[in-house]
């Protein structure tokens, strides 16, 4: 089922070369597949991976691209072999929009973890442009009880962080700390407060506190300071790892209790140097986990509309997407923005 008037060329804001303002660009999306959904573009989170993707950081980037992941939309056509979506309806997407639909990891609902999953910027275009095409079952119905200008960061941030409380049976009596208060952490903070724990926010900046405690943290720890991290060590069940930044990771995973894990969903930028005496005597762990699979992400808007959790985010104009984009690299935005394309 599709509409009659397909568009000849989807019309987009490109990364053209690494560190380079972004520029307008059209490109042509090609037939329509069986299993795709098209959805007009009506806003887009800016999330870092995004200037990472911009400036090649990963060494995954092919020029032109356009960028955008977290892209919230109506369905405005759809393939023949879409399932359980209407036109019309509200959907977002986040950095997968792909996979193979059969292999173990798909067949087992964890289908962002398939070997050929199919991320949104990676060997693609994304949301920064007025329509995007994604396999129907990466497209996430947005309850009606949330605000779209502001549910786009949910599809990655949230969804990101989201995740390891499901997977790792985080409980309403656990303590748990989350490290980084920014666009992923202020996310966190409200999660594990409408979860029922007892949630330590860890920043390397104290003026955060106020903001931290307004968000869920119920205490506020430097995470640059030493005495600070003695003083609670051997307390937390879990901690979760929002920041961008190298840290003493002896020091955090001494504030974990018997089995507490710390887990990452933050990229740090070098090698973490741990011995495994600070794993063994107390059976502690470390692991790490990428955004969360279609029916994690349905739970979490599920919990979101429940709770009324949305990100906090400045809304710019499509069209003034670079001011918008240094505005992030700035590290000014509190704590998302997002592009509003109707404008």
């Amino acid at each position: 089922m599709s509409e009659n008037n397909e568009p000849t060329a989807f019309n987009g804001w490109a990364a053209t070369a690494p560190n380079a303002p972004l520029e307008r660009y059209s490109y042509d999306p090609g037939p329509l597949g069986d299993e795709e959904v098209e959805i007009a573009v009506e806003y887009c989170g800016i999330c870092h991976s995004d200037l990472s993707m911009i400036d090649n950081e990963w060494g995954a980037s092919s020029y032109p691209f356009v960028p955008g992941h977290e892209v919230v939309g109506s369905i405005v056509r759809m393939g023949s072999q879409v399932r359980g979506l209407e036109l019309g309806q509200l959907v977002g997407v986040g950095w997968y929009k792909g996979s193979c639909m059969h292999c173990s990891s798909c067949m087992s609902g964890s289908h962002h973890l398939c070997g050929t999953v199919k991320p949104t910027i990676i060997g693609s275009n994304g949301g920064f442009a007025d329509r995007l095409r994604t396999h129907w079952a990466w497209a996430s119905v947005i309850p009606r009880a949330l605000d779209p200008a502001a549910a786009g960061p949910l599809f990655c941030a949230g969804s990101t962080v989201f995740n390891p409380l499901v997977q790792f049976d985080i409980k309403p009596t656990d303590r748990v700390g989350v490290v980084g208060i920014g666009g992923l952490g202020h996310l966190a903070l409200q999660f594990l407060n409408a979860w029922g724990c007892k949630v330590t926010a860890f920043t390397s900046s104290l003026s955060k506190q106020d903001e931290a405690e307004r968000l869920g943290a119920h205490n506020v720890v430097a995470s640059n300071d030493s005495g600070s991290l003695k003083a609670i060590a051997g307390t937390l069940d879990f901690l979760l790892v929002t920041a961008n930044a190298d840290l003493d990771w002896s020091a955090m995973l001494g504030t974990l209790r018997g089995k507490g894990r710390l887990h990452f969903v933050g990229i740090v930028p070098g090698a973490i140097p741990v011995s495994v005496f600070d794993l063994i005597p107390q059976q502690k762990s470390l692991s790490g986990s990428p955004v969360g699979s279609p029916s994690t992400t349905a739970t979490m808007l599920e919990f979101c509309a429940r709770h009324q959790i949305l990100p906090q985010v400045e809304q710019f104009p499509m069209s003034r997407i670079n001011e918008a984009i240094d505005h992030v690299r700035s590290g000014k935005a509190r704590y998302r923005v997002v592009l509003n394309a109707n404008k």
